[in-house]
């Protein structure tokens, strides 16, 4: 057998592992979302519309989430591109496995629908395989390079993928609505309160962007805690949006769901560095 056989054997059996992980980590991430009723609801009511403006509002997500951890040792913008390719084919495969085993998709139903179900479970289980190689490999994915330090727009889109991956979990239930129609406004005032301020000892103890910012706790409050929870209410919003209830909302409705659902999202936000 040729050098170059070789080579490109060892690359193969080098590769498996990380394929594997990324299976592991789709399903670890994708689970809750797979097992809810709701999302399979709102993923058969969204109309190409919102299927197209969630895939483009995933895609940079993806994207990013290669860069900082991809579950391959392929950088550069093709390792990258390929890593997001794969993520999105083992989240696809996942979900389509998994809900045809739960009978949630079955042979003869729309193809809107089943594209719309297959979207939004196949977009976080993308984060989830990408994820994989830091979460699951036992430390061997993370070298500590200077690679892996974001700049300051990459901690913000951390938080952005941290926000958006907490808000899909929670926004489909009818307990975002609910606890938003319970609380009053005095209550939903502190639980932004609370939002902010766990956000900011998450944010001050993750080690964001470097520590010599973390001896200014007043300047990481307004340079990270700050934008970051603007970042997580948007991305709320957006959420909200591609499950179609920003229509059925009166704008104080929407408002007090949007912050209701902005507390989750601010910790996973708060809490992405932790996992990248």
């Amino acid at each position: 057998m040729t050098g170059a056989a070789l080579i490109d054997l060892d690359c193969e059996r080098a590769w498996l592992p990380d394929l594997g992980r990324a299976f592991g980590g789709a399903l670890l991430f994708g689970l809750p979302l797979l097992m809810t009723m709701e999302v399979w609801e709102a993923g058969a009511a969204m109309g190409p519309g919102r299927q197209l403006a969630f895939l483009a509002f995933s895609l940079p997500l993806l994207w990013g989430l290669s860069w900082y951890a991809g579950f391959s040792d392929q950088r550069g913008l093709v390792g990258d591109g390929l890593d997001v390719a794969v993520a999105l084919a083992v989240g696809f495969i996942t979900a389509a496995v998994l809900l045809s085993l739960f009978g949630v998709i079955q042979w003869g139903d729309p193809a809107g629908e089943v594209a719309g179900r297959l979207m939004l479970q196949a977009a976080p289980a993308a984060m989830g395989a990408l994820l994989a190689r830091r979460q699951l490999a036992g430390g061997q994915g993370d070298d500590g390079g200077d690679e892996d330090k974001a700049s300051y727009p990459g901690e913000l889109f951390l938080m952005a993928a941290g926000a958006l991956f907490l808000a899909l979990n929670m926004a489909p239930t009818e307990e975002m609505e609910l606890i938003a129609y319970k609380a009053s406004p005095l209550q939903i005032l502190g639980l932004m309160a609370l939002s902010v301020t766990l956000m900011h000892l998450i944010v001050y103890a993750a080690g964001f962007a470097g520590q010599e910012e973390h001896g200014k706790p007043v300047t990481a409050f307004f340079h990270f805690t700050l934008p970051g929870y603007a970042i997580a209410l948007l991305t709320g919003l957006f959420v909200m949006w591609t499950f179609g209830r920003v229509a059925d909302e009166g704008l104080a409705e929407l408002v007090s769901v949007v912050l209701v659902l902005g507390f989750p999202a601010a910790i996973g936000a708060a809490a992405a560095r932790l996992l990248v």
